[in-house]
């Protein structure tokens, strides 16, 4: 089904008349090829679906599924984190007939999806990133996500091959701790070669602000960064930005070689295909979607970018084998004794926090070799 553009999807949801009149206008319509079908999914994105990042992701996720027998999906981009994305959802399920949600950006899930899910008991609110908790969030919402940190850590050991000046940079949107994950499973990947290996990070404050990624980067590369790798939304700025100035990087959400070229070492890559299918698979099945969804290069969720003709045969070599023994799951990336980039102890000796430990999803800190600040 071809996407319903934003605007009539907002306009028909403006008016509080438009509202009221929504159930009135849903009986009285023919019924649609929506309706007639066994399943109609929904997908919310914040961006663009072409970013070569967190929403091109998804959206590679949801063609993989629109060949499911008797489901129909319907897709919008570029959705606000706003009070927009509770009009698309509630456009969605009266208008489309959607009773299987995945509103896939972080910022969807508190107000937004927990407003319209008590509301609507027989739609399944999917949502990527959050914490789902039994004691405070709605049964028929969930969270799905990935430990792609252990694709961070994978990328920070080509980095650490790969650099010359022992500094790696990292430029980030956020400091929420998916995103602190990210930057420090990459200096930990990249210490993993070489210990004195430092990683500096530029937070630039929104998911994609193309002018401030482009001046970290170059910021970056002025103070002898030669690796790069990030996690903003659409990493096609900072990829192109740091190739232009003759550093390799290391892609994320999606397979970003074609901005790169040679430059490019490898990514971490989100494989949503498979978790959508597993999820749209369940429903049709009748059966119920856990509340609290994860996993990693092993469940399928996560995988990685080619590795690229800069990286040596050392370099293959121990990322070959350390993406051999993450595959057997439980790989712990913290490890004591270890220190925040304050002096705080985060690990004591013999202390380690495995990928599936829920913990890490609260995290607060950068580990020590990390050069900035949460704050």
């Amino acid at each position: 089904m071809a996407i319903i553009k934003n605007t009539s999807r907002r306009d028909f949801l403006k008016s509080t008349a438009g509202l009221a009149g929504l159930a009135t206008l849903g009986a009285s319509l023919p019924l649609t090829s929506a309706r007639a079908a066994d399943l109609t999914v929904g997908f919310i994105y914040v961006g663009p679906k072409d970013d070569f990042g967190y929403n091109q992701a998804h959206a590679e996720g949801a063609a993989v599924v629109k060949g499911i027998e008797g489901v129909t999906i319907v897709e919008e981009e570029n959705v606000a984190e706003t009070v927009d994305v509770q009009k698309s959802m509630e456009s969605m399920i009266n208008f489309d007939g959607a009773s299987l949600l995945f509103p896939t950006s972080f910022g969807y899930f508190d107000p937004h999806i927990l407003t319209l899910a008590p509301d609507n008991p027989d739609v399944r609110f999917e949502h990527c990133g959050g914490l789902w908790s039994a004691d405070k969030h709605p049964a028929n919402a969930g969270s799905y996500f990935g430990y792609i940190g252990m694709g961070q850590f994978l990328n920070g050991i080509a980095a650490g091959h790969a650099t010359k000046t022992k500094k790696i940079g990292f430029v980030a949107a956020k400091p929420i701790p998916q995103v602190l994950i990210n930057i420090n499973s990459f200096l930990l990947g990249a210490r993993s070669v070489d210990p004195e290996i430092t990683c500096q990070v530029i937070f630039t404050g929104e998911w994609s602000l193309a002018v401030k990624e482009a001046e970290a980067v170059n910021a970056l590369a002025d103070q002898g960064v030669d690796v790069i790798t990030c996690h903003v939304d659409g990493p096609k700025v900072v990829m192109e930005t740091a190739a232009g100035r003759d550093a390799f990087v290391c892609g994320y959400h999606a397979n970003q070689q074609p901005l790169a070229g040679d430059k490019y070492l490898t990514g971490a890559e989100w494989a949503w295909g498979n978790v959508y299918t597993d999820m749209i698979n369940k429903t049709l099945a009748g059966e119920k979607i856990d509340n609290f969804v994860r996993g990693g290069l092993a469940e399928g969720f996560i995988k990685m970018s080619p590795l690229g003709p800069a990286v040596s045969d050392a370099a293959r070599n121990q990322f070959e084998a350390t993406k051999a023994e993450i595959l057997k799951g439980d790989y712990a990336v913290i490890k004591g004794p270890m220190k925040d980039n304050k002096g705080n102890v985060i690990a004591t000796e013999g202390q380690s926090f495995a990928e599936t430990d829920v913990e890490l999803e609260s995290m607060d800190y950068l580990v020590e070799g990390v050069v900035g600040s949460t704050s």
